[in-house]
């Protein structure tokens, strides 16, 4: 079972203590025999990854540990015997921890030993010393209590150590004026003045504000997966006569290795010997299997649904067309996922002017008040604090609608998305194949009578039209007779013996033959039969419809129409984003050409914004050349096929339900498994980027008119402090408006128009 994105200190969770205490660690991955853990540290200490590593290897039960840098993750397969996975994990957790108390020791090896004292990771921003100082500023001042003034300044002071620091080491290593600089002007001149409280309460709003805004922040050390995930771990190969099991990475060139039915391919190569289906659809997105013989060309992490193949080596590990497209996610351009900080990007140009008026206006004056009040007045206090709240508020009110949006700045992405891509299969369709209608040949047979013979002789073959057969024969209550003597060719269909009778299923060819006549079909049966359009009314979402034909006692009984068909949100999504938010559509699919544009036209997108037959890197490079051209891209989709066009892409999107490397890489994840979903996305990045803009009216205006005021007339500081930080916390209230819907926000249409459905 899948544990994805599991953080291990729950409440209640046994190894909480262990994992707050310690070192930060996630479960990503959890199967018998395997697991896989995130561990942020690993990125960052280099002597740790490989203490760990060895320690782990040191473990009783544990079969090979393998260690990704670039993710942060640590995967280890261990056998299940003696020990339950739940006590392995455990146990594997406790190295990590321990792993992390040590130190590395020349000629030794790692033997772990629990250390008494667990040391702890700081936090990156710290309000304990700003509030400590604004509470005694309060207590000795407005309350009157007799707090020493010396304990006092010496809080703040002590408050402003990492703000003073921040301002030499930019003066210094930068030679450049920043926020913090302006900062430290304004406490200094107040504290001066002997007012104390205005810089503690002002030190309390920034590390209030930069506390937000770090918590919304995504770690891009989690966009890429561990590469032995995604294709075959192991391959069998013949040397010296004799089959053999070995890892794939140490297949060599030119070798024979042999897939047998339900394994993946372990390498790129060519087929020397059999015959079998091949489900693609992990790697290029196809939604039909394809039939491999003698001279296919196959990839890596394709899986083999049925037969059994030879393939000579031609590439391997790293080298494999699968690995090639998580290198390409790996070297994807890191867009910085924190929420743009738009106060910096201010400061960084009002910093000087304000310092150069402070200094004229304290000149003409001769008033340090007049200076502090220009310094506090800075416009930034209430965008460093109304900014992140705002993006906090729309990420939480995202999630309580099964929207994951991981950072800010997605938020802000898909405000300026003009051009979503989607991929196809899995995305724009359900994914799977499922019967959508069954057409007898005459009247004396029942539809459910046909659906009983092609399952009976369907049933356990491992392919997604049999799978879907059964089903369809499930779900309709269709009792599952019992097969005698079978015999399944692959590409062509299955001859079974059922109760009796001589039963066939399969294409019209395979029925040909088997000496049975199948031309009594309809020309709307001949048109689904060669993939194009079903144009029937109740085969309104389906498209690509194909047929397979029941035959029993040498006479045709009907056929049975399946397909990939398109999710029932689907046309609505597209027509809305067309029609309301002015987006351009395009599809971009490894599906065959016609498929895919029968697919374009029942949707409204227009050929020359449908792709087919692109293999990861092909999909990569439209979604280049789209942003080149100007445009702000998202591309939804789900299969490892769509991962190097989700990392590559300004925004990417992908389902709870998706790949594991789709869901990495994803900005946004649908938790509902719903299209639908990214209109609200839109809606709400679109509502929080209209508060931004509001809030940054309710700053700017009453800061410039005090300011203006403190120019002319003069200004207390802590007058100054009260239009300031009163700005700052109408702005902060404003920005957590979404917090109070109920519902996503609705497009301008849906407000014109509320009863239109």
């Amino acid at each position: 079972m899948r544990a994805d994105i599991e953080i291990w200190n729950k409440p209640g969770n046994p190894l909480a203590e262990v994992t707050q205490t310690w070192v930060a660690c996630t479960l990503v991955h959890a199967i018998p025999g395997r697991v896989r853990f995130r561990v942020p540290r690993l990125a960052r200490d280099r002597p740790y990854a490989d203490r760990l590593e060895q320690a782990m290897a040191s473990q009783p039960g544990v079969i090979q540990v393998r260690v990704n840098l670039t993710a942060a993750s640590i995967a280890i397969h261990y056998q299940t015997q003696g020990m339950s996975d739940e006590r392995m994990r455990s146990q594997l957790v406790k190295v990590i921890q321990q792993t992390g108390q040590l130190q590395q020791s020349p000629g030794r090896e790692s033997n772990p030993v629990i250390p008494e004292l667990p040391a702890t990771e700081p936090e990156s921003h710290d309000i304990i010393l700003p509030a400590i100082a604004t509470l005694l500023a309060i207590l000795g001042g407005p309350l009157g209590l007799p707090i020493p003034r010396t304990l006092m300044g010496g809080s703040v002071a002590w408050a402003a150590l990492p703000v003073a620091k921040r301002a030499i080491a930019s003066i210094v290593a930068e030679r450049r004026l920043n926020i913090d600089c302006l900062d430290l002007m304004a406490i200094a001149l107040s504290s001066l003045r002997g007012n104390l409280l205005t810089p503690a309460l002002v030190m309390t709003l920034h590390e209030v504000g930069d506390t937000i805004r770090d918590r919304t922040a995504r770690s891009s050390a989690a966009r890429t997966a561990d590469l032995m995930d995604t294709i075959g771990r192991f391959a069998w190969v013949e040397r010296h006569g004799e089959k053999q099991q070995i890892p794939a990475t140490d297949v060599e060139i030119g070798e024979t290795v042999i897939v047998y039915p339900g394994e993946q391919i372990p390498v790129d190569g060519i087929v020397l010997q059999g015959t079998a289906t091949i489900d693609r659809q992990k790697l290029t997105g196809e939604s039909m299997p394809i039939v491999a013989e003698k001279g296919t060309q196959v990839y890596a992490s394709t899986l083999l649904r049925s037969g059994e193949l030879y393939i000579q080596a031609e590439r391997v590990g790293a080298a494999t067309r699968a690995a090639a497209s998580l290198e390409l996610v790996r070297k994807a351009p890191v867009h910085d996922t924190r929420m743009e900080n738009y106060a910096a990007n201010i400061a960084d140009r009002a910093v000087l002017p304000a310092g150069i008026w402070a200094a004229l206006v304290w000149a003409l004056t001769r008033d340090p008040g007049r200076a502090a009040a220009i310094l506090t007045l800075d416009f930034v206090t209430g965008i460093r604090v109304s900014v992140p709240t705002s993006f906090m508020a729309a990420l939480t009110h995202a999630t309580r609608h099964g929207i994951l949006i991981r950072s800010g700045r997605a938020l802000e992405q898909l405000a300026e998305v003009d051009t979503v891509v989607f991929d196809k299969t899995g995305t724009l369709t359900q994914g799977n194949l499922s019967v959508v209608r069954i057409t007898t040949a005459s009247e004396a047979i029942s539809e459910e009578e046909v659906l009983e013979l092609a399952a009976a002789a369907e049933q356990r073959i491992s392919h997604p039209v049999a799978e879907a057969i059964v089903a369809e024969a499930q779900n309709r209550g269709v009792r599952l007779l019992s097969r005698g003597e079978w015999h399944y060719e692959v590409g062509l269909g299955i001859q079974a013996e059922i109760e009796g009778r001589r039963v066939l299923v399969g294409s019209d060819r395979f029925l040909r033959q088997s000496g049975v006549t199948v031309d009594c079909l309809t020309d709307q049966e001949r048109r689904c039969d060669r993939g194009l359009d079903c144009e029937q009314s109740d085969c309104a979402l389906n498209v690509n419809c194909s047929l397979i034909y029941v035959a029993c006692e040498g006479k045709f009984q009907g056929v049975i129409e399946y397909a990939d068909p398109l999710r029932r949100e689907t046309p609505t999504v597209i027509q809305r984003l067309q029609s309301e938010y002015h987006i351009q559509v395009q599809m971009l699919t490894g599906d065959e050409r016609p498929r895919a544009l029968a697919v374009a036209e029942k949707l409204g997108i227009p050929a020359c914004h449908t792709h087919a037959e692109a293999f990861p890197e092909q999909k990569a490079a439209l979604v280049r050349e789209l942003h080149e051209s100007g445009k702000t891209v998202a591309f939804v989709g789900d299969g490892l096929n769509d991962s190097v066009a989700l990392a590559y892409a300004d925004l990417s999107v992908s389902f709870a339900n998706g790949s594991d490397v789709a869901r990495e890489t994803a900005d946004v994840v649908l938790m509902e498994n719903n299209l639908s979903g990214l209109l609200d996305a839109i809606a709400i990045a679109k509502e929080t980027q209209h508060i931004i803009q509001q809030n940054t009216t309710l700053v700017v205006g009453p800061n410039l008119a005090a300011l203006v005021l403190a120019s002319t007339f003069g200004l207390h500081p802590l007058a100054a402090t009260v239009v300031h930080n009163g700005s700052a916390i109408a702005a902060g209230l404003n920005g957590l408006r979404p917090l109070m819907h109920r519902d996503p926000p609705r497009s301008a249409s849906e407000k014109t128009e509320p009863n239109r459905n």
